[in-house]
């Protein structure tokens, strides 16, 4: 497998890894000056919605304009590593000749999953977001594919998943998970009425699809192989604390949340 094409989403100028497999793509093109060659308001595209779709209009794009054996999406600071204890964060990234190998073996690799203590999906979503938009989408999902309900319930109901929207998946089966994917998320679009939540919140059709990720990949009986993803910037713990702190709060109050 040749064509193997690892784009990078980008709403600022970022370092990229010098190898060739990776492609700097600055999404949310639309709304700002561009800075990148390649941008995701170039060809069919949906750039214009990016504060709230996040890197799923990098998603999008590559969906509806890029023609290759595989493709994928990572962003300007989180990548798939495939090693660990050497220098550099930089050293320890994906290189070309290890994902063809990868992909020889298998259709899709993702990040490795997110596992929480004493949370479930669901109770983890409605703890740090607003629990009645993944109803909505549930109820969408109910109306455009009913043969995947039992297992979105399923998948909410268990104590792991993956996310960041992270992904390196063969062609064809990308555009399947895109073409299952984004009727769900316009529908859900038309649904939700976003004006009072915060800047975050608002962020809600990127936080969905993490999550909607799962059930396709169960629903579809698809085998993949799991990386670990290193975040180049580091992490500030005591904002990621004090921010995970008020978001459960608000969600206790209901301020995040109506009926």
């Amino acid at each position: 497998m040749s064509d193997i094409r690892i784009y990078i989403a980008m709403h600022i100028p970022s370092h990229a890894p010098q190898d060739d497999l990776y492609i700097p793509l600055q999404v949310g093109a639309a709304n700002h000056d561009r800075f990148c060659p390649i941008t995701d308001a170039d060809g069919d595209s949906i750039s214009q919605k990016n504060s709230s779709f996040c890197e799923l209009t990098g998603l999008y794009w590559i969906w509806k304009n890029v023609k290759a054996d595989a493709v994928g999406l990572v962003h300007y600071r989180r990548y798939f590593i495939q090693s660990r204890g050497l220098k550099s964060p930089w050293e320890c990234i994906l290189t070309r000749a290890t994902a063809e190998a990868m992909l020889r073996t298998t259709d899709v690799i993702l990040p490795k999953e997110q596992r929480y203590v004493v949370e479930t999906n669901l109770s983890q979503y409605a703890h740090a977001h607003n629990k009645k938009d993944l109803l909505q989408a549930r109820a969408c999902i109910r109306e455009l594919c009913p043969e995947y309900l039992r297992t979105f319930d399923l998948v909410m109901h268990k104590t792991h998943g993956h996310r960041l929207n992270m992904m390196i998946m063969k062609k064809p089966l990308f555009d399947e998970y895109c073409a299952w994917l984004f009727p769900i998320i316009f529908r859900l679009e038309g649904r939700l009425d976003t004006s009072k939540y915060s800047s975050y919140n608002q962020r809600v059709y990127g936080f969905i699809a993490e999550r909607l990720l799962d059930v396709w990949v169960e629903y579809n009986c698809i085998s993949y192989t799991e990386l670990p993803v290193v975040n180049i910037e580091p992490v500030r713990w005591v904002r990621k604390a004090q921010n995970m702190i008020k978001q459960k709060y608000e969600a206790g109050l209901g301020t995040q949340e109506t009926d």
